[in-house]
């Protein structure tokens, strides 16, 4: 039988509310395919909203279309389930209108980068103070399986029964490219790393990006476990963390070293130490456009964690001073000298 402290939240001795994992699990039935990777990011999620610290009724999920899109109905807090492609845009309007919120965006490859790209691109540029959680399924799996812009060349799917005949979006470099000041990369076998994304990405001021490579179990199975499999992953996937060497492998024997922007592996066994390894650094644009273009070459392993923080002002909090300076400068106004303008006729 659960207690009154299991069913409601406490009360801290300042009288704010403590909230635990379970205040933000609604009774909605989470209706995901069983195996969906999908899971193991709404866990860590409903996990890490009492460490925000903010109240549940100043936290806003917004989706779009798509299996990611279900999302705010999975999190017992205010949520907008947008049209396809569009959750940026509602997101960023709702934190300019409401800089004292937390929002969140969750959105897929197809919904992200396909119909919404222009929405993506211009988020990052602007640096709205947004935290967007892309689920990487490389696949449309709502609308049962055509080829997204994330599918890679040769994929066969429901639209591509030859195989895709394009070369798919890294959308880690997309990110880094158009002025993402966060930019994270994780997968869902590993649910405490992404806990660690998503706290780094809350705690960020500015625009937060973390793509999540999410198994869709129907569609696009396995898509993932050349790379990310309990037995292969030490070998071919490479932690990216600020200022410690690059070194992987399942006994931590092989390293990153660059020759000149090209990543190179070298053998630590081999005449290489830990000294020639490159030493991580996720201020440095540059260096992480370098590393998260090691995920397009199948024969380097592949690159996950924190690949970029920056600090910038954000586009809200410059609305916010903008509007602010103008109030000092010319005073607060009326709705009537708006409407009029500084140029108007008046009939008598």
């Amino acid at each position: 039988m659960k207690t009154i402290i299991d069913q409601f939240a406490t009360m801290d001795v300042n009288g704010s509310t403590q909230y635990t994992s379970k205040d933000f699990k609604p009774e909605n039935d989470v209706r995901w395919c069983l195996g969906c990777g999908a899971y193991s990011v709404l866990f860590p999620v409903q996990k890490f909203m009492p460490d925000l610290g903010v109240p549940k009724e100043k936290i806003a999920f917004v989706s779009g279309i798509g299996c990611s899109g279900r999302f705010p109905y999975y999190m017992e807090t205010y949520g907008f389930h947008g049209i396809h492609g569009r959750p940026i845009a509602i997101a960023s309007g709702l934190k300019v209108a409401r800089p004292d919120l937390s929002v969140w965006v969750v959105t897929g490859d197809g919904d992200n980068m396909s119909i919404g790209g222009n929405h993506f691109i211009h988020g990052c540029r602007r640096n709205v103070d947004l935290n967007v959680m892309m689920f990487n399924n490389e696949i449309y799996s709502l609308t049962k399986g055509q080829y997204s812009p994330t599918s890679h060349k040769g994929q066969i799917t429901k639209s591509s029964p030859f195989g895709v005949l394009e070369d798919p979006f890294n959308p880690v470099k997309v990110a880094i490219g158009t002025g993402a000041t966060f930019v994270a990369r994780g997968y869902d076998k590993d649910r405490f790393h992404i806990q660690y994304l998503i706290e780094r990405a809350a705690r960020h001021k500015g625009f937060s990006f973390i793509e999540l490579y999410t198994n869709c179990l129907i569609f696009n199975d396995e898509a993932f476990d050349g790379f990310t499999k309990k037995d292969v992953r030490d070998d071919h996937t490479v932690n990216l963390e600020h200022g410690k060497p690059v070194v992987f492998g399942i006994n931590h024997d092989k390293g990153i070293r660059l020759n000149g922007f090209k990543p190179e592996v070298i053998d630590l066994n081999d005449g290489y130490s830990v000294d020639d390894c490159l030493v991580y650094d996720e201020t440095d644009a540059t260096l992480a456009y370098v590393m998260a273009s090691m995920s397009d070459n199948p024969e380097m392993p592949h690159p996950v964690g924190v690949f970029l923080q920056l600090d910038k002002p954000s586009y809200d909090e410059n609305v916010v001073n903008q509007i602010a300076h103008e109030q000092e400068v010319k005073g607060e106004g009326t709705l009537e000298e708006l409407l009029l303008g500084d140029d108007y006729w008046q009939v008598n």
